[in-house]
């Protein structure tokens, strides 16, 4: 399994942006990383410049949100849309997003489920529980 450090993640997005910049060929993973970038320009001043990317601490009690973070988020749950795992993944983005009228903000509410999933595995030890994040999706689209 690949696990990259925050520094790697950090270095990524950076590349996608520079590379995208400098008009370079992307991989299809760095496209995908790049719809997100692209969606995202207030993230621009962080993506450009990697050693500053690097240096910067995102913690709680800075009160920044992490754009790192959050595109990290957004591409995996692209991902897993793409590759509906945990399976009915895609089903309950579509009708979220459908009922959202916004794929984005389907993202995003997505995020929350997700980062709760991956809290209380972390909080109990045990492995993420993907039907749990399904069904927490499910309700988000039902409401």
């Amino acid at each position: 399994m690949f696990t990259p450090s925050s520094h790697d993640v950090r270095r990524f997005f950076c590349e996608v942006f520079r590379k995208n910049a400098a008009h370079e060929i992307l991989t299809p993973l760095e496209a995908m990383a790049l719809d997100w970038v692209r969606v995202h320009p207030e993230y621009d001043n962080s993506l450009a410049d990697v050693e500053a990317a690097l240096a910067k601490d995102y913690s709680v009690e800075g009160g920044e949100a992490n754009p790192f973070l959050h595109l990290s988020m957004h591409l995996s749950i692209s991902e897993q849309v793409s590759i509906d795992s945990p399976r009915g993944i895609r089903a309950a983005y579509e009708a979220l997003a459908q009922k959202l009228d916004s794929p984005h903000e389907a993202q995003h509410e997505i995020m929350e489920c997700l980062g709760e999933m991956i809290w209380k595995s972390q909080r109990s030890g045990l492995p993420p529980d993907g039907e749990a994040y399904i069904d927490a999706i499910k309700r988000r689209a039902s409401r």
